[in-house]
């Protein structure tokens, strides 16, 4: 007999027009910002991961934040949220739920486990054995768990923050590259600059306690619909070649012994929409792309051996790959069926001489030499 595990799918939301969509995800920022102090384009990566519909590893050292950060970010967006400390001794089933005999009924009730919820903080993942990681995966891939069985569905929105520590490596299970591959960022949020440190200590006086709460600012139910909208961004011809670019440039690298997979193109094609929602721009630049390069692309690269013993990291990979390759002039139509954009604000402007009623180009405006 199952527990109480809803497997009835919930309907889909309609989107929202983009400004009114990126003046709330702009407020759930402010929000957190409000918490973890001095951390805005961290915030704003792991925002954009969540607007996007995926899972994001953030992967830094201890005490900067994480798991607070994580915490905030369900709080501000009003969603169910739960913390699992991965631990050596933790099981599959301690992820998942089990099976458990009722005396009551003489039965075998089912007990949905702390993976049920909106916003699950996996707290240092990589403490874990393999085998309770790979409990994982069909979550984040699939967005159901089964057991026994019986496959039970993790209703929307459903995503992953997890938390690792990169400089300990004694009883940790660094987690395997299939795993890495569900996640579709990976952040760090570096130490703060001494005025931001001194901010956290002055909020901390200004609150006389240790925690913090913040107001939702929206619901599970708005933030779908906020999801919804990023799925109405119009991406370029151009811009998606030069997506498919990027992430092709990593395969042949001379330092890369393998490059990112195509999961990597549709992570920068996802973050990128989320970034130009944030900014009220209902179209995609190549800005929004590069912006996203290091935190999509670098945990999906594996570096030569050789390579190791000079330091090279991931991250310098892609940011050569950046340089290397010339990014788009804007111009070209979509040749998908572009989104219907009812709102009169949301809708970027007409280029000279088009005539009315036609499919809308869009188009941005270039950037100072030197700075693209």
């Amino acid at each position: 007999m199952s527990g109480p595990v809803n497997t009835q799918p919930e309907a889909e939301p309609a989107p929202l027009p983009v400004p009114e969509a990126g003046a709330l995800a702009r407020q759930v920022l402010d929000a957190v910002g409000t918490v973890v102090v001095g951390k805005a384009e961290p915030l704003a990566l792991v925002l954009a991961g969540i607007l996007a519909g995926g899972h994001v590893l953030l992967e830094d050292f201890p005490g900067l934040g994480k798991t607070l950060a994580a915490r905030s970010f369900g709080q501000a967006l009003g969603l169910s949220f739960r913390r699992l400390q991965f631990t050596p001794d933790l099981l599959p089933a301690d992820v998942t739920g089990s099976f458990l005999y009722d005396q009551s009924t003489g039965d075998f009730e089912f007990r949905p486990g702390p993976i049920f919820t909106n916003l699950l903080l996996a707290d240092e993942i990589n403490r874990t054995p393999p085998k309770t990681q790979a409990a994982l995966l069909e979550a984040m891939q699939e967005k159901q768990v089964s057991v026994e069985g019986t496959t039970y569905p993790l209703h929307p929105p459903f995503h992953v923050l997890a938390t690792a520590n990169p400089i300990e490596y004694e009883g940790t299970y660094p987690l395997p590259e299939a795993q890495l591959d569900r996640f579709l960022l990976r952040v760090s949020f570096g130490y703060p600059s001494a005025d931001d440190e001194w901010g956290v200590l002055r909020n901390r006086m200004s609150r006389r306690r240790e925690e913090t709460e913040l107001a939702p600012v929206v619901d599970a139910t708005t933030l779908r619909a906020i999801q919804a909208t990023v799925e109405t961004i119009a991406v370029e011809d151009s811009i998606g070649r030069y997506i498919v670019d990027l992430v092709t440039a990593t395969r042949s690298h001379p330092q890369v012994m393998v490059g990112a997979s195509p999961r990597g193109s549709l992570a920068l094609l996802l973050c990128a929409r989320a970034r130009a929602l944030l900014a009220d721009r209902s179209y995609v630049i190549p800005e929004d792309v590069k912006a996203f390069a290091a935190p999509a692309l670098a945990h999906r690269i594996s570096l030569k051996p050789e390579v190791w013993l000079r330091r090279v990291e991931p991250s310098h990979v892609v940011a050569e790959v950046v340089a290397a390759t010339a990014a788009p002039a804007s111009g070209a139509r979509p040749s998908y069926q572009a989104p219907v954009m009812d709102d009169a604000a949301a809708r970027p402007p007409e280029p000279a001489g088009s005539a009315a009623g036609t499919d809308p180009v869009y188009r941005y405006t270039e950037p100072p030499r030197g700075q693209r």
